[in-house]
């Protein structure tokens, strides 16, 4: 039976700028400017291994359905693997495409100018990576997600690398309540960053988190810019939360917002909302991710 694979790319900021700003990039463009520096050779690079991709995915007899970011969302288990061709921030999308039981695997499509810490493969090798994931060759890791509830409502339960809670204009001051172990604690910030450890090497790491195993089941929360006062001392400024244990954060803002994953998924949080954030029962499979650390063996879903 053929695999089916959904393949989901990104659009390169040379086309995302297109039809917005045409004629100023133009400009800038023809006249070397550094704001547009590379540009449009990492747009012809990504072009270039999306065809690669399109190519190697025919011969190798699989039923490819290539989308820039599907909506509405594609059945539950109708892929046999779902492809991102992008960076991080293309398969962090799609991850929210994906159950535990459809393997996953990321080409950057751009590595000269694209992160791709997550990804098993780029431009360079791109045919040989789709072939040993549909040949079932590669390792498959399985990442813990996080699960967010925001005043008693699921937003979702497949968060992969952070939530970001904090007042809708970043020159705000944020405020809320923070629980975490038995401990509660008023706070002022502008934040409070959490993510399982898939995320703990981006912003989590940048706020001052410590970079996790990729197989650990931790959640980790940093609070971003702490208010000291006067004679403020925050106690709840990083912590660990363990399976089984609840991050709560009661909101005392009436424009509070949560981003997960990103700037794409934004929830508004009122006063008096709760978001609670646990561990996620449902993990990621990704194929091919070559740090270590992650609870990992031979992928048998495409063989």
């Amino acid at each position: 039976m053929r695999p089916r694979v959904l393949v989901v790319y990104k659009k390169s900021t040379y086309q995302r700028y297109v039809g917005r700003a045409q004629e100023r990039l133009k400009e800038l463009i023809a006249d070397s400017d550094r704001s547009v520096d590379g540009l449009l050779h990492e747009h012809e690079i990504h072009q270039q291994t999306l065809r690669q991709a399109k190519t190697a995915l025919r011969d190798l007899g699989a039923r490819a359905v290539l989308r820039y970011r599907p909506e509405p969302l594609p059945e539950e288990g109708a892929w046999d693997l779902i492809v991102t061709l992008g960076g991080d921030g293309t398969l962090l999308w799609a991850s929210h495409l994906a159950d535990s039981s459809t393997p996953m695997i990321a080409i950057n499509s751009a590595p000269d100018t694209s992160v791709g810490y997550f990804c098993a493969g780029d431009a360079h090798n791109v045919d040989e990576v789709l072939a040993a994931a549909l040949a079932g060759e590669l390792k498959s890791s399985r990442l813990a997600r996080m699960r967010v509830e925001v005043g008693g409502n699921v937003i979702s339960t497949r968060v992969l690398n952070d939530a970001l809670y904090c007042h809708e204009s970043p020159a705000a001051t944020s405020r809320y309540i923070l629980d975490y172990d038995g401990d509660r604690e008023r706070q002022m910030s502008s934040g409070v960053w959490a993510g399982p450890a898939a995320g703990s090497t981006a912003a989590i790491r940048s706020a001052g988190g410590k970079v996790l195993p990729t197989g650990s089941q931790k959640i980790q929360f940093v609070v971003r810019e702490p208010y000291r006062g006067v004679d403020n001392k925050y106690r709840l400024v990083k912590g660990m939360v363990a399976p089984g244990e609840v991050l709560e954060i009661t909101s005392r803002m009436t424009k509070g917002r949560i981003f997960l994953d990103g700037t794409q998924k934004v929830y508004s949080v009122g006063i008096g909302d709760r978001i609670r954030i646990t561990l996620s029962d449902e993990s990621l499979t990704l194929l091919g991710l070559a740090r270590g650390g992650a609870r990992s063996s031979k992928s048998s879903a495409l063989k």
